[in-house]
């Protein structure tokens, strides 16, 4: 099989651009032709595009931020449209930003493409800062000739992807420092101010009630052996680390994920809207259906949403509409995403109502952010007021046996 980029037109004049894993270009014609367009020109990938990039064990664990990589895209873009050639536009980059790291990662890759090698496998040797999404529309773009346009593609894809993060991670922020700070505040507690309380109850020989025995039981555990449990939590967490690396593990969050009862809203939403604009930004770049899908199940961090994608680029390959598919998944898909493209796939403008569609969930995770606060707060609250209470309860309990005795 031999991967060709080709450029077809419909009856109506319609333009499409893509790229299939076919035979000869004969096959190429017959599938398009089926497909109700006639074959314009066509270019095959380059056996160095094909063969399997080497990349060298540390680069997997090298990340940038996302911010560094929407401006490295659009300064990369605006330079391209300026007459800049490519090396220098992004040896100009690399001088110019104030990360070390990213500025070694462009100085590497400059001298790849000096030497001769393609913009797309020059960044496929950082895995852990160029995806496949990322690598993949470049590689388009180089074949196309539309680089500085596939460049715009991904710079918008990127900002509305660090929006949506902020978003989300705006929404969690308020939880998550009322949790650590309620940790920190039990656990002072229980090592410092505690102990004091409970020496008047052991000098009084008071019986103890259930509840006041498990809060001492604590207190004396991090009292006498904090290095240990430090030491046991941290090891927790680097297991759980190494677990959700597994496919059980990944299995096992994402089922938790989409089934959490305030979590799984954001969740769909969040996946839908990502879904959605990162299908229609591979599609207007020129990458095929199939392999836009494939894409897709290797971008998506959710494990449902993953093994989804993955069975559409099978299906779809088979003749099976993508909104017939994604109708198959009723739990992770609302039933508004597979009608959508079903329009979309009736009318020929899949990518304009991609778009639509993602800018509606993003819209959605906007309002829910915006809300989440309010609906966690509550909860919060309760937490707090349970903990507290319990541990009022458990020390007042002793000390009216106290004050008994002492009668």
């Amino acid at each position: 099989m031999t991967k060709i980029f080709y450029t077809a037109k419909n009856y109506q004049g319609q333009t499409k651009q893509g790229e299939l894993d076919v035979k000869n270009e004969r096959e190429l014609a017959n599938d398009l032709r089926a497909d109700g367009y006639i074959l314009t020109s066509f270019k095959e990938m380059k056996s160095t595009e094909k063969e399997k990039i080497k990349v060298k064990f540390l680069n997997r664990f090298i990340s940038i931020s996302l911010t560094d990589k929407l401006m490295f895209s659009r300064n990369l873009s605006v330079m391209i449209a300026s007459g800049l050639p490519l090396t220098r536009a992004i040896k100009n980059i690399s001088l110019q930003t104030k990360k070390k790291k990213f500025a070694e990662i462009l100085d590497e890759i400059y001298e790849n493409i000096q030497a001769g090698k393609s913009f797309a496998d020059s960044l496929a040797k950082y895995p852990g800062v160029f995806n496949d999404l990322f690598v993949n529309m470049i590689r388009v773009g180089e074949v196309s000739g539309n680089l500085e346009e596939v460049l715009n593609i991904l710079a918008l894809q990127l900002e509305k992807e660090h929006e949506l993060l902020s978003k989300v991670k705006g929404a969690m922020t308020y939880p998550a420092v009322i949790l650590v700070a309620m940790i920190g505040i039990g656990i002072l507690m229980l090592t410092y101010i505690l102990p004091k309380l409970t020496s008047v109850f052991t000098d009084m020989k008071v019986t103890l009630p259930a509840s006041t025995m498990v809060i001492i039981t604590i207190s004396n555990v991090l009292k006498n052996h904090g290095v240990l449990v430090a030491l046991v939590f941290i090891s927790l967490g680097v297991f759980l680390r190494f677990f959700l690396m597994t496919e059980i593990g990944k299995k096992t969050l994402g089922f938790l994920l989409i089934n959490a009862p305030l979590v799984k809203i954001m969740v769909i939403k969040v996946n839908c809207s990502r879904f959605s604009r990162i299908y229609s930004s591979l599609l207007k770049s020129g990458v095929s259906s199939v392999e836009a899908l494939k894409i897709l199940s290797a971008t998506l961090t959710n494990y449902y949403y993953r093994n989804a994608m993955k069975d559409c680029a099978v299906k779809i390959q088979k003749g099976v509409s993508l909104s017939s598919i994604i109708s198959k998944y009723p739990k992770i898909f609302p039933i508004l995403v597979s009608q959508m493209i079903q329009v979309g796939e009736e009318t020929g403008k899949t990518e304009t109502i991609l778009l639509k569609l993602a800018e509606f969930y993003e819209d959605e995770v906007s309002q829910i952010s915006k809300n989440m606060s309010s609906i966690i707060e509550p909860i919060l609250m309760i937490l707090i007021g349970s903990a507290v209470g319990f541990f009022a309860v458990s020390m007042l309990q002793p000390m009216y046996s106290i004050m008994d005795n002492i009668k």
